[in-house]
């Protein structure tokens, strides 16, 4: 019996000892998508790549489908400490900061080249924005090009008057107006049934979005003119990555970095194969013809001008960067 109470006494020890060693810390991160959302795939690597890296010592959980916080009270929850990590559509907070919304500008980058093009021109202002508000930057992955779905063939601007264009937010409001359709708003959830009835007639939006609503069942025509390419955004409270040692930052850096590039390679693929199953289903997938792309291009130009206007000296410093 004494034998037994000297070893479990040794063996308290050596766990009292033991425990500063593998004190954990555990960061939560909210995102507003699937859990078998590219996105949220990416981001549940990362949190394995962190642990890995940090034997443990770091424990990320990312909570899929807006289930911790909805899509627009991310950031804030972030920023507030209310969790420690989140990943947001930055665009969704364009109405704070125009700097936000430089990735939705219509034809301004159309192509995922021009798009890390945009980010990288873009990203040391994002930074100081979202510094400022005690929030760090990770890393930034794309969605899929926005294009235009048709029933019927559109070889120029002339042939976009009077569509009843799905309109979502300011910029598909605004391509709406300058081409002489009718803008109706209509929300991604509610867009199939909106196709169905004819409620619209033409709508710009991914090939993903056009693949989940089955727009083959209504639409025609996809042309791939790689509107706008919107980003998704994660960052951390500066305050909880300050408090973890050196070598965790490192370890988390790192694992950004890697997802970042992991990131885009699985956005281009996944857009691609998005293009594959439209035309699967009997969907005309096409390059913008030379006189509508022409039109769209100076529609871009206009709606980039007045996205300068807003965003002021800082805006028209990024673009200058951008078109360098």
């Amino acid at each position: 019996m004494l034998k037994l109470v000297k070893t479990t006494a040794i063996a308290a020890c050596v766990a009292a000892f033991a425990a500063p060693a593998m004190a954990q810390t555990k960061w939560n991160l909210p995102a507003a998508y699937a859990a078998d959302n590219p996105h949220s795939v990416n981001l549940i690597a990362f949190a394995k790549d962190v642990a890995t890296a940090t034997g443990d010592k770091l424990q990320i959980t990312v909570h899929p489908a807006a289930s911790l916080f909805k899509a627009p009270e991310i950031k804030r929850a972030v920023t507030t400490g209310q969790a420690q990590a989140g990943e947001v559509l930055i665009s969704l907070h364009e109405n704070e900061d125009p700097m936000f919304g430089i990735d939705v500008v219509p034809f301004l980058a159309t192509s995922y080249p021009n798009a890390k093009k945009l980010w990288l021109a873009s990203k040391p202002t994002i930074e100081k924005k979202l510094a400022s508000q005690g929030l760090m930057l990770l890393f930034a992955v794309p969605w899929g090009p926005q294009g235009i779905y048709a029933k019927k063939d559109l070889n120029s601007l002339e042939d976009m008057k009077g569509l009843k264009w799905r309109a979502y937010n300011v910029g598909t409001s605004r391509i709406a107006e300058l081409v002489g359709a009718q803008p109706v708003t209509i929300q991604a959830a509610e867009l199939a049934q909106a196709l169905a009835t004819g409620v619209v007639n033409a709508f710009i939006t991914s090939g993903s979005t056009g693949y989940d609503t089955k727009s083959w069942e209504t639409m025609t025509h996809f042309y791939d003119t790689q509107a706008w390419i919107p980003k998704n955004v994660t960052f951390v409270n500066k305050a909880a990555f300050d408090a973890l040692d050196k070598p965790t930052q490192d370890a988390v850096l790192k694992a950004a970095a890697v997802a970042e590039e992991r990131g885009w390679k699985l956005a281009e693929e996944k857009a691609k194969w998005y293009l594959e199953q439209l035309t699967a289903n009997k969907m005309k997938v096409l390059p913008p013809p030379a006189a509508l792309k022409a039109g769209l291009e100076k529609i871009g130009e206009q709606l980039t001008a007045d996205w300068s206007k807003k965003a002021g000296a800082e805006g028209e410093a990024v673009i200058a960067a951008y078109k360098k």
